[in-house]
């Protein structure tokens, strides 16, 4: 609604309400002009009323008349100003009361206004601390993504690094199972002659205990010392088929080492070469049992051949 009508149209509305043969009010002279704020309109209202009743008392605008006429013309327009100012104060209490409601519809309007202002206000500031808690929390957030962005490319590289490590480790592995592959072969090899060796030894001392069986009842003390000796042969044998098995047992076991290193790919280098030379030592263990086998079953041999010549000595010395 537009502020501050010029007085002049509002005079000249509410001659135009009142040449219809209605009071000027407010809303009406408002209707007639289109526009104009009620306190606006109600002050140069109530200016219009005073110079109405100004205009109405002016004399002087009469035309010269009769001194009769004049004076009956005078007292009918005395007598139409009092009832027009009579019209007129009640208008104007009316127009007061319009004002003084109006003022206080305005006071109301205002004073929701202000409220409305402060709680915008109130807004604004809880809506300002939220944006620069959401751009603190938008800032932490940057960086946190810039870091993890770093850890993810330093996990990335890491990777890499330990895909190359354990590719290497692979080749290492397949390497050392190559290596123990040999090995097996050549324990295999050897634990296959050991065991025909021993067999020849068993033959050859089991002949010997059957030829000196054959030798009369003179010689049963000394078959009886015989096969004491033969005892203690064969669980010297014993122990020997025994470690044997055992040295296979353990050649076994590192090769089940081995393939579980080599399911193992992922792990750490390091730990796959410590298998790697736990399965060597393993396998240098088991070559350092198997000589000592083979060392053992020399000793066998040689002693199974004392026995042979002591037992050919005690016959020839029998002989008549």
């Amino acid at each position: 609604m537009a502020v501050g009508v010029p007085e002049n149209d509002v005079f000249a509305a509410a001659d135009a309400v009142l040449a219809r043969g209605e009071r000027p009010t407010v809303e009406r002279v408002r209707l007639e002009l289109g526009r104009g704020s009620p306190a606006r309109v109600g002050g140069l209202l109530d200016q219009w009323w005073a110079r109405l009743s100004e205009r109405l008392s002016g004399e002087t605008r009469l035309p010269t008349l009769p001194a009769e006429v004049s004076q009956a013309f005078v007292a009918v327009w005395q007598q139409a100003i009092h009832l027009a100012q009579g019209v007129a104060e009640q208008a104007l209490s009316e127009q007061r009361q319009v004002l003084v409601a109006e003022r206080e519809r305005v006071a109301v309007v205002e004073d929701q206004a202000r409220q409305d202002a402060a709680l915008a206000r109130q807004h604004a500031v809880a809506a300002q601390t939220a944006q620069q808690v959401s751009e603190t929390r938008l800032a932490d957030l940057e960086l946190l993504l810039e870091q993890r962005t770093a850890q993810i490319e330093d996990l990335q590289e890491q990777r890499s690094g330990l895909q190359q490590s354990c590719a290497e480790a692979q080749g290492q592995v397949q390497a050392s199972q190559l290596q123990l592959q040999m090995l097996q072969q050549q324990a295999d090899q050897k634990r296959a002659a050991q065991e025909l060796y021993v067999r020849g030894i068993e033959e050859r001392a089991y002949r010997e205990v059957d030829r000196a069986r054959e030798e009369g009842k003179s010689r049963q003390v000394e078959m009886r010392e015989l096969k004491r000796q033969l005892k203690d042969i064969q669980q010297t044998l014993e122990v020997c088929r025994t470690a044997l098995t055992e040295c296979q047992r353990e050649a076994a076991a590192q090769q089940a080492r081995a393939e579980l290193a080599a399911e193992q790919g992922g792990q750490e280098r390091a730990a796959l070469q410590a298998r790697a030379e736990a399965a060597q030592q393993g396998l240098a263990e088991a070559q350092r049992n198997a000589i000592a086998q083979q060392a053992r079953a020399d000793t066998l041999e040689t002693q199974l051949a004392q026995l042979r010549d002591t037992l050919q000595s005690k016959d020839q010395r029998n002989r008549p």
